[in-house]
């Protein structure tokens, strides 16, 4: 979203943002956001959306989904209605299906075509983590909440204006939902000058996670990578270091710290000055959707990457190019072993995929394409 407004307020469009803040994500603004937010305007709201074990159980006898209701916050509503009647707006841009639930209000009193940026398609997050389960209970109360959000989507999506979508998949899965509206797929979009890897500072060779872990499945992931490599890369041949950094990271994963092996960090000060200390970036993802912007960012900072198919999804990558791709134990363990013994190749790799990144990924090119379906919908 930041780099999107930046791309706007490049191109010389007033941009105002209003925001919803969970307490549970909340993070304090750098230099660099505090640049951003004074050249537009800005408008933040807290809202706790923790869920009590007592909202869950009720939760069970709804035909709705917490997991969106719990976004819902009549005053900001209110606040939403009153900056839209103070001032007239060309475009209002919806940042993921959570914030759809003042669509309604919106459209009542502004004039302006609403456009949905759909980050992922919801229910097939939680319809993939069903999948994953063994647990009976487990697997069928995520089915029942993946039904549940894929109602709440078929309901939301002609509702709109136009959508963009970060994949050719998602755009295809749109459709087959019978989305009539104009969907258009915009990638992410970085600012590569942000991005500037030193390899003097990066140790060789290393394994890397980074990820919010409140995230299920960035959590479900990280998981099944510990509970299948921690004794290769411990008293294995795989032996390197791996370092799990990111927010939100549960007590329990301490119990995988193995002094001087593996090294569970939790949050850090600087993510990319973390990303450029270690060689080799591990991306496990099994259930998601849309497109992983830290795969994006550690492109741009020319890490050698080996992630699932689906944690890659929608990047045009070429696997063993600028990309290695590994979707289940014996492709990861053979494209750990390969890495990390070959620092030319890891390094081949990265290089590759730095170009990519400035081919299709850079926020001037993408924000203009962004701009123009603004223009086809007005």
């Amino acid at each position: 979203m930041c780099n999107t407004i930046r791309g706007l307020v490049n191109l010389g469009h007033e941009v105002s943002l209003v925001a919803l803040n969970a307490k549970k994500y909340h993070h304090e603004t750098t230099d660099d956001d505090k640049d951003l937010l004074s050249k537009i305007k800005y408008r933040v709201f807290d809202i706790d959306t923790t869920v009590s074990v007592f909202d869950v159980a009720v939760n069970l006898f709804s035909k709705t989904s917490f997991n969106i209701d719990k976004y819902f916050d009549q005053e900001f509503e209110r606040l939403l209605i009153r900056e839209l009647l103070i001032k007239d707006y060309d475009i209002i841009q919806f940042e993921g299906l959570m914030v759809s639930l003042y669509l309604s209000a919106v459209r009542k009193v502004s004039k302006a075509k609403l456009i949905y940026r759909s980050h992922n398609v919801e229910n097939q997050i939680w319809q993939r983590l069903s999948e994953q389960k063994s647990d009976p209970f487990k697997k069928s109360y995520l089915k029942m909440h993946a039904k549940r959000i894929k109602n709440y989507e078929l309901q939301q999506l002609n509702n709109f204006d136009g959508i963009a979508v970060f994949t050719q998949q998602d755009k295809s899965t749109l459709l087959e939902y019978g989305t009539k509206i104009p969907i258009e797929i915009l990638p992410v979009g970085i600012n590569l000058d942000h991005y500037s890897p030193d390899f003097n500072k990066t140790e060789f060779p290393s394994l890397f996670f980074l990820g919010s872990l409140d995230w299920l499945p960035n959590r479900e992931g990280i998981e099944w990578f510990l509970d299948n490599f921690s004794k290769d890369l411990t008293d294995g041949e795989l032996r390197v270091k791996f370092y799990v950094a990111g927010n939100d990271i549960p007590d329990r994963f301490d119990d995988y710290d193995v002094m001087g092996k593996i090294f569970i960090q939790g949050e850090v000060d600087d993510a990319l000055e973390f990303v450029n200390s270690k060689s080799i970036m591990i991306v496990p993802l099994l259930s998601s959707g849309g497109m992983r912007v830290k795969i994006v960012e550690g492109m741009a900072m020319q890490k050698c990457i080996i992630s699932t198919s689906l944690g890659a999804e929608g990047i045009n990558y070429e696997d063993g190019v600028n990309i290695l791709i590994a979707n289940n134990y014996d492709e990861f363990y053979d494209a750990i072993k390969l890495c990390i013994t070959d620092e030319d190749y890891c390094k081949n790799v990265g290089i590759n995929a730095r170009k990519l990144m400035e081919e299709q990924h850079n926020v001037n090119h993408v924000t203009k394409k962004l701009v123009e379906f603004y223009e086809s919908v007005v």
